[in-house]
């Protein structure tokens, strides 16, 4: 490569690392707003729902959908899902299977979050009743993560076992039982549960197309600063 080639290839490198961080922040933005519109979405079923409607397996729901479900608590078998924070303290969602009858799939039943202490100093607290019951909440699903590090559910032989984010998949595999496709979030005026705030509360749908308008503005300058530079150079040259 010659002297002058070599130049011209160092020349424009900026004006890629510009480009491709230019289409990072419009990506980042689209991304904000896809999030926003979700959580608006999330918001409105939540508030749209009245009356607690019965539920069988096969039955498809939608989000945050009040349902009503009668089994058997599989209480030896359970799942405390770990690093929940609840007013800033560490603890547990107890997750319980129902079931439905010896054909369905087994239904995932939140009852709520625990603080981590209770199933070390108090581990009845966790315990239900062998009767049958009916069961009020709204479909949801297991907490998701981006990212996870090691086994999602804790390899030991007993119960209840804790896990980490698993998906409905590791539930599954633990249970040795197939289980349905959503997770029951305990209504907070049913018995055998714990704390349970279901609303959504994260970050509101504005804040996330506030962030949005900052990386469009972002991608603007950058995409403006590399045009005037491109433009000052070609009268310069």
């Amino acid at each position: 490569m010659t002297a002058s080639a070599k130049a011209q290839f160092v020349a424009w490198i900026p004006y890629v690392v510009g480009a491709i961080l230019v289409v990072q922040f419009a990506g980042l933005g689209v991304w904000q707003i896809s999030r926003g519109l979700e959580k608006r979405a999330a918001q409105e079923a939540f508030d749209a729902q009245a009356g607690y409607s019965s539920w069988s397996d096969g039955v498809e729901v939608s989000s945050f959908q009040k349902l009503k479900a009668t089994g058997q608590f599989v209480g030896d078998r359970q799942i405390l899902l770990e690093n929940i924070v609840v007013n800033g303290q560490v603890g547990y969602y107890v997750v319980t299977p129902l079931r439905l009858d010896d054909e369905a799939p087994l239904l995932l039943i939140n009852r709520g979050w625990i603080a981590r202490s209770v199933p070390e100093e108090q581990p009845n607290r966790i315990s239900v009743t062998a009767a049958a019951v009916t069961v009020r909440g709204r479909a949801g699903s297991l907490p998701r993560a981006g990212y996870r590090m090691g086994d999602p559910i804790t390899p030991s032989p007993g119960w209840p076992k804790q896990a980490v984010y698993p998906t409905s998949e590791d539930v599954a595999i633990a249970l040795d039982e197939p289980v349905q496709p959503f997770v029951l979030l305990m209504d907070p005026e049913d018995d055998h549960g714990f704390v349970r705030e279901w609303a959504p509360r994260e970050m509101g749908p504005g804040r996330h197309y506030a962030y949005a308008l900052q990386w469009f503005a972002m991608g603007a300058v950058l995409a403006g600063l590399l045009l005037w530079n491109y433009r000052k150079r070609g009268f310069e040259s």
